[in-house]
């Protein structure tokens, strides 16, 4: 099994009022790597996560200007968003090319865990920091963020493989179960679990607020016209006639569970993504225009009962902007991009009315969706595209966040001010969140 351990609680900020963060521009992002994408995976050594990992990490190296013998940590988000492997037999090809993890034998093909990583990318020789940001890319930032400002690493790797296997998707772990216990009794015997909830929330949503499904059109082709401005992504690459939806294809498509459709579920693929970290003395020196984390906080919410309020959700949600803006030393007012996470569109505006970002106050999300959120426009909201524009990752937003501070998002580039940024994943009750700037001030 990999040695590696998950980061502790002690990592996360996960309650209000901790003040401005201790490393506020000490620490920043100076490398992006992305490697190819594919729906999934069809047991080619050149398409396997490791593979693709590896293919990552070198093109952050790369990006940076920085050596892999220059790396002295390595912060993974060690399993993807799909089915393991094994049992079935390991690939001769892939088992003769890289050295294998004992006790795991799906490392490399659903994910890759730092150990395989160190044990596999070659030139990573110095690395004396390893550590699990599970689940998230999100979680594995903050992690990262929070090493090299405490001095456990002085230029760390973040990186997270999502493996796609052939089959039915997530036919793995309680859903695969033959007997529901604990908690989940009450809620997986009826399919109760994150997708009806979410559902569920959006109805609520909409009941109080007096609105419907159909408004969530704009923002949802605004989110595939960005991916097709993101050459990184799964739909810009592979099928960009599916960024081409219109009004009608998105209110008449067929109901996954209602009110979610469709094109309000983002699509599972397989790829790798990688960010390089570093002090902001060494940022100074490197190929790339640093960009600073002025803050990094998560939200660990705590809901009453098997279901999730809307109260509670917007309370997660306020929490969230709350830890943002105190932790950053910033005001709504300063934030200028704004890419929360839209893995399942119907929660989105939680946090864009959590954040009051642009001055959207509760129950407005939908009519500012209606408005300019162009990249062109004065309200560029979600720049990346996000999940639904470019594929199941969890880390457009991040990438996106980072090339717009660098002036590098070419055609997505925003014509506002763009200084400052935020991006997180996952949902309100449970997810991290990365604060940026340009300047460490």
């Amino acid at each position: 099994m990999s040695v590696t351990q998950n980061a502790p609680a002690s990592i996360y900020r996960t309650k209000e009022d901790l003040g401005v963060w201790e490393h506020r521009g000490k620490v920043a992002v100076v490398g992006i790597g992305h490697s190819p994408t594919f729906r999934r995976w069809d047991e080619r050594l050149e398409t396997s996560v490791g593979y693709l990992t590896i293919q990552a990490i070198q093109k952050a190296l790369e990006d940076a200007g920085v050596k892999p013998e220059e790396v002295d940590g390595v912060v993974s988000s060690p399993k993807g968003m799909g089915e393991g492997w094994a049992p079935r037999p390991i690939p001769e090809d892939f088992a003769n090319t890289y050295k294998p993890t004992d006790g795991d034998p799906n490392d490399g093909l659903d994910g890759a865990s730092a150990d395989w990583i160190v044990n596999n990318v070659p030139g990573l020789d110095n690395v004396s920091f390893t550590m699990h940001g599970p689940a998230c890319i999100s979680n594995a930032l903050v992690v990262a963020a929070q090493a090299v400002g405490d001095g456990l690493a002085k230029t760390c790797l973040v990186v997270r493989g999502t493996g796609n296997i052939g089959g039915r998707y997530g036919q793995y772990g309680a859903a695969a179960a033959d007997q529901a216990s604990g908690a989940s009794q009450w809620t997986n015997p009826w399919g109760w679990q994150l997708i009806p909830q979410i559902a569920f929330g959006f109805d609520q949503y909409c009941r109080k607020y007096g609105s419907n499904h159909d408004k969530m059109a704009p923002f949802i082709l605004n989110q595939r016209r960005n991916g097709s401005m993101f050459p990184e992504g799964f739909y810009y690459q592979n099928r960009p006639e599916d960024l081409q939806i219109t009004t009608e294809d998105y209110v008449s498509a067929r109901w996954i569970c209602k009110p979610m459709n469709l094109y309000d579920c983002d699509l599972p693929i397989q790829t790798a993504w990688a960010y390089l970290i570093t002090t902001a003395d060494r940022a100074k020196d490197m190929k790339q225009k640093p960009v600073y984390i002025l803050n990094h906080c998560s939200q660990r919410g705590v809901v009453r009962s098997l279901v999730e309020t809307l109260e509670e959700t917007e309370a997660f949600t306020d929490s969230i902007a709350k830890k943002v803006y105190q932790g950053s030393g910033l005001t709504a007012s300063e934030l200028d991009i704004c890419n929360p996470y839209d893995g399942f569109t119907l929660f989105t505006q939680y946090y864009l009315e959590g954040l009051k970002w642009h001055g959207v106050k509760r129950g407005e999300a939908h009519d500012f969706w209606a408005g300019d959120i162009r990249v062109e426009g004065p309200h560029p909201f979600s720049s990346s595209g996000g999940n639904n524009g470019n594929g199941r990752t969890r880390t457009w937003n991040q990438t996106d966040t980072m090339q717009q501070l660098q002036g590098r998002a070419g055609l997505r580039q925003v014509t506002i001010r763009a200084e400052t940024g935020l991006a997180g994943a996952f949902t309100p009750g449970v997810s991290d969140w990365m604060v940026y700037g340009i300047s460490p001030d």
